[in-house]
């Protein structure tokens, strides 16, 4: 590496690169179709979260007039908005191509879904009375040649833009040529299945249902034809709260989530095979210009929807889904207290079950001897067996506490809602730290045992969410180590008299610690390579960001340490890079489930020291976010998480290696394949038959 390039990825471009392997997810053959809809689905979805927050920010600062190279890793903000406008246009194309090969497969499966140009005199008919009985009284039309004023779309709506032309004759409008607007009712879902024939399933889209319907929305002009595409608007999404100190802090939020919906415009996307002259007229009324990213789409937008594409009853075109296994020595019929209060228990989700998490809450909840009860929240289910044993708890008397999160990135409504029913119970709610979001997983119960607190706990890597819990994989750690939990106690004091600092022996508690205190563990491993000790780094992150920690991380390569890293998403370091890196391995992988948790190991000369985490690598997870980076103890626990990071790291089937090239290239391994989500559930699956 010469001396002027530089020495780190730039987070969007890295970011796009992730995208890109869930798009390899979507392209791969190997992959059941509709699951392959579903990565399709999750692409897209990701896409509009990227530009709703890290794109909007990198155009605020280009409209603010400044270049941005020092936050952006070298770039300036307007040539980086236009290398992931070009990015994305390159993607998108790919994913439509890819959509085309997947149905076309489903055919094959009698799996047909259709547009409105391929529907039977049969079908039309069961279209036409689903249309006047569900969908016309839910729609939204507007003739925009009326209004005064374009009306605001909806952020990540979808809208179709009808332009009819009318007749010579007509005398109702001035023009020949009307356009109209139509929003896709949400509480309609976006594929309808038709009755099946000869065997065959039959979906088509609501788009091209609507279109198929257009005559009976626009029967009462006299119009020659009509032409309907779709498009759809992102706005920025970043919440301005109002600094008026008469509301709380509640009603600050609860406003600015509804000012998101009137946020700028950062990306439009359309049709591709719209009429330039609807084009022009959208633009100009809408007020985009070049400034704004315009991706030229395909036919139908919001492809997040392909999340939820029906299920035909076709097995084989899903997944094989395993049942959550059991924790050895852990019960959900007897008292999981009294299990936890003579060893500590590993909860790897959704390899294991967990209702291991509800049922210690609920235990809890009625349990007399339990006094208090304490938790973080960061996302919530939309339906919460969470919520409903913390109020559980409150009504048979226990002193309950909750720090939520607010600001949680796009569920700030949910929470918010949640907040204002556990209030309502009497639930102490406390809503964090100013300038700081609260993202560590931690709740703590006092249990008085012979006149004497105990302590129960968990701590987690991931959401206490029982819908997300199916999908993330997470490890949670139950204890009863008395020093651990009074130091989780000490964080949730820090919640509430956040003037004082605490300080800890075992947690690293950002945004106080935790930096420093990984500084120091590689320091160690520096220190043992150079006297030949044993050493070595393995960690296992969503997003490897922050420059300083990279810095370290290279400090310690150029020393010698070997460093195995699995990033997910995001990661800005450059491995593999002689006489900088070249002692650093990273691997992604991307698979059925997506992987979420934070863990750290490092050797520490034949002793190692092992940490969950809920913070990955990044400067707001390690300066601006209240994190707990769990030490774990138990000897058992210890080999179990080393155990289960050897297989993710030994994947050579959905690993792909992070390198300078930035080629998403599949990890290859001599030896059988291993691919390692179905090698963890059949390691937890071989402990039971162990047990």
């Amino acid at each position: 590496m010469t001396k002027n390039q530089n020495l780190y990825l730039n987070r969007e471009l890295s970011w796009l690169q992730f995208n890109a392997r869930v798009l390899q997810e979507a392209e791969d053959p190997s992959v059941p179709l509709i699951e392959r809809l579903r990565f399709l689905g999750i692409f897209s979805n990701n896409l509009d979260e990227f530009f709703k927050v890290r794109y909007a920010t990198i155009k605020r600062i280009d409209l603010a007039g400044k270049t941005g190279k020092s936050e952006l890793g070298g770039i300036k903000a307007k040539d980086l908005l236009e290398q992931i406008t070009n990015i994305v246009i390159a993607q998108q194309t790919e994913s439509l191509k890819i959509l085309d090969e997947i149905q076309t497969a489903l055919r094959q499966e009698g799996v047909f879904v259709i547009n409105e140009t391929e529907i039977t005199p049969d079908q039309s008919e069961y279209i036409r009375d689903f249309f006047v009985q569900k969908v016309r009284p839910a729609l939204m039309t507007i003739i925009l040649n009326e209004v005064d004023e374009f009306p605001l779309l909806k952020d990540s709506a979808a809208y179709l833009i009808v332009k009819m032309s009318m007749m010579p004759e007509d005398k109702v409008f001035s023009t020949d040529k009307v356009y109209s607007l139509i929003e896709l009712p949400k509480s309609i879902d976006r594929f309808i299945e038709l009755p099946q024939r000869d065997g065959n399933h039959y979906i088509i889209l609501l788009d091209d249902l609507i279109r198929h319907c257009l005559h009976f929305i626009f029967n009462i002009f006299n119009y020659e034809s009509l032409q309907a595409n779709m498009i759809k608007i992102t706005r920025d999404a970043e919440l301005d709260i109002d600094s008026d100190l008469s509301k709380s802090f509640l009603e600050k939020l609860s406003e600015s989530v509804k000012d998101r919906r009137i946020g700028d415009p950062v990306r439009f996307v359309y049709d591709k095979e719209i009429d330039s002259k609807t084009l022009d007229f959208l633009l100009k009324k809408m007020g985009i210009d070049n400034t704004d990213s315009l991706i030229p789409g395909g036919r139908y937008h919001n492809r997040r929807d392909y999340m939820n594409f029906p299920d035909v009853g076709l097995k084989h075109l899903f997944y094989e889904k395993n049942p959550p296994l059991p924790v050895p020595g852990l019960v959900l019929q007897g008292s999981v207290l009294e299990k936890i209060a003579k060893k500590d228990f590993l909860l790897y989700a959704p390899y294991q079950s967990f209702a291991y998490l509800i049922k210690f809450l609920r235990e809890a909840a009625i349990d007399p001897k339990v006094k208090s009860i304490k938790i973080t929240i960061y996302r919530l289910a939309k339906i919460s067996n969470i919520a409903s044993s913390i109020i559980n708890a409150k009504k048979n008397g226990k002193d309950v506490t909750v720090q939520i999160e607010l600001q949680a990135r796009f569920d700030e409504e949910a929470n918010i809602s949640y907040a204002g029913q556990m209030q309502d119970e009497g639930v102490k709610v406390i809503f964090g730290v100013p300038g700081l979001k609260v993202h560590c997983k931690a709740c703590v119960i006092d249990r008085v045992e012979n006149g004497k607190v105990v302590r129960y706990g968990f701590i987690s890597t991931g959401n206490f969410n029982e819908s997300t819990a199916k999908l993330y994989t997470d490890y949670t750690l139950f204890t009863a180590n008395q020093k651990i939990l009074k130091e989780v106690n000490k964080v949730f004091d820090f919640f509430q008299i956040n003037y004082k600092v605490k300080k800890y022996r075992h947690l690293l508690v950002s945004p106080h610690y935790t930096r420093n205190a990984i500084y120091a563990l590689i320091n160690t491993e520096i220190e043992n390579c150079k006297k030949g000790k044993v050493s070595g780094i393995q960690l296992k992150l969503n997003s490897l960001s922050d420059t300083a920690m990279i810095d370290k991380l290279y400090e310690a390569s150029k020393a010698g340490v070997k460093i195995k890293m699995i990033v997910r998403g995001i990661c800005s370091l450059i491995p593999g890079v002689p006489g900088l890196s070249e002692n650093i391995e990273v691997i992604s992988v991307i698979d059925k489930f997506l992987e979420h948790p934070r863990m750290y190991i490092f050797q520490n000369d034949q002793q190692p020291k092992y940490y969950i985490s809920s913070a990955d690598f990044m400067s707001r997870n390690l300066d601006t976010r209240v994190e707990i980076a769990c030490p774990i103890y138990d000897l058992d626990i210890q080999r179990e998480l080393q155990e289960t990071f050897d297989i993710c790291w030994s994947d050579n089937v959905k690993a792909r290696v992070i390198s300078d090239k930035q080629d998403n290239a599949y990890k290859i391994c001599n030896g059988p394949k291993v691919r390692s989500q179905i090698e963890t559930y059949n390691y937890y699956l071989n402990k039971l038959d162990i047990n």
